[in-house]
């Protein structure tokens, strides 16, 4: 699209508001059987399982609650949004960034300072991508957006042989596509979805098959110091964003390019992890805690920590006793050189003569 200008189009009547009730004609009574009927997903621990409309009103609001309060520590601790700040939400059409557009949006309602929200698609071209959905559900809610075209599937499934990968160079052309693309509008942070699963899992996936200690940071400048990117669901766990999705019945778009790849090396981190936790539960969250209290002395990158500038640091009079201590056995060591040198042999056979 050539136009910079955000679309702010009618709102269609295809698309539905997330609500608890579809039918505002109907009783309370059925509209209470409506909320929160939450399947288990087969990758994520569900969040709860409701009995009752009363108990899942409650879980309802204490899922929201929780995401929010998480989402506000987070921009709070990496002070990820300040006053005047035009955040262009990169929207994919899966479960995590529109969770993140949903909560940044209720979240600009009552923040202490202003700030500007604006959603932006990279339409790939992939194969079966509904080009609708997206458009009308972002003018349903009111929101500026807009919709970039640009044919990296072409590309990525040229360039990457069969049984690879597809995730390296996609991400690589989609986010030089933003980055770009944010500069041109004037975005001051770019506001990715990555969530406290995906931070773990980059990790793994680094050390194991990378020989990294690395992830993914809640913030970062971009290495051509042109673009501040922002997680701010780094603190969410996916789980709750799984179970929010449902709960506002997102039209959700599935991606078929990376997904329609079996045996991928996340999935492979992924399944591994969820089975640490259902064996240990909180063993992610203490994972996740780790990449935060990292302590680079007890490791062994010698460009984090000087290890070859370190002495001992003693006091004063400790190190004007280890001299003293110094120059008494230097003065035995040469005394002990002296009587060596008198005593021995005399090798010409001659006397020595004082």
């Amino acid at each position: 699209m050539n136009d910079l200008s955000p679309q702010l189009s009618q709102k269609p009547s295809s698309i539905q508001e997330p609500s608890f009730g579809q039918n505002e004609s109907k009783s309370m009574k059925e509209k209470d059987r409506q909320v929160l009927d939450i399947e288990p997903a087969t990758s994520v621990r569900p969040v709860t399982n409701v009995h009752s409309s009363r108990k899942g009103k409650v879980e309802a609001n204490k899922l929201q609650k929780r995401l929010r309060r998480n989402v506000g520590n987070a921009i709070a601790d990496y002070n990820m949004i300040e006053d005047g700040d035009k955040i262009m939400v990169c929207l994919s059409g899966g479960k995590d960034s529109y969770c993140m557009l949903d909560i940044l949006l209720n979240l600009q309602k009552t923040a202490p300072i202003s700030f500007e929200i604006i959603a932006v698609n990279l339409d790939q071209k992939q194969p079966g991508f509904p080009p609708e959905v997206l458009p009308d559900y972002l003018s349903k809610i009111g929101v500026p957006f807009h919709i970039l075209e640009k044919d990296t599937y072409s590309v990525v499934t040229e360039k990457i042989p069969e049984g690879k990968t597809y995730c390296s160079l996609c991400s690589r052309l989609r986010r030089g596509t933003l980055y770009g693309f944010a500069q041109k509008i004037g975005a001051t942070k770019v506001a990715l979805g990555h969530h406290r699963d995906d931070i773990i899992e980059t990790l793994f996936l680094n050390m194991f098959y990378g020989g990294k200690l690395k992830a993914m940071p809640p913030k970062l400048l971009s290495d051509d110091k042109q673009n501040v990117v922002i997680r701010p669901l780094a603190y969410c766990k996916e789980a709750d964003l799984e179970a929010y999705a449902e709960l506002k019945e997102f039209p959700i778009i599935p991606c078929n390019l990376c997904g329609s790849q079996d045996g991928l090396q996340r999935q492979v981190i992924k399944d591994m992890l969820q089975q640490w936790e259902k064996q240990h539960p909180g063993r992610l969250e203490t994972i996740f805690a780790a990449t935060k209290n990292v302590a680079p002395s007890q490791l062994a990158d010698t460009d984090l920590f000087d290890f070859a500038s370190l002495k001992i640091e003693r006091p004063v009079e400790q190190n004007v006793e280890k001299q003293s201590e110094q120059k008494e056995v230097k003065q035995k060591a040469q005394r002990i050189d002296m009587v060596n040198l008198w005593d021995a042999p005399n090798t010409n056979n001659q006397d020595v003569t004082l």
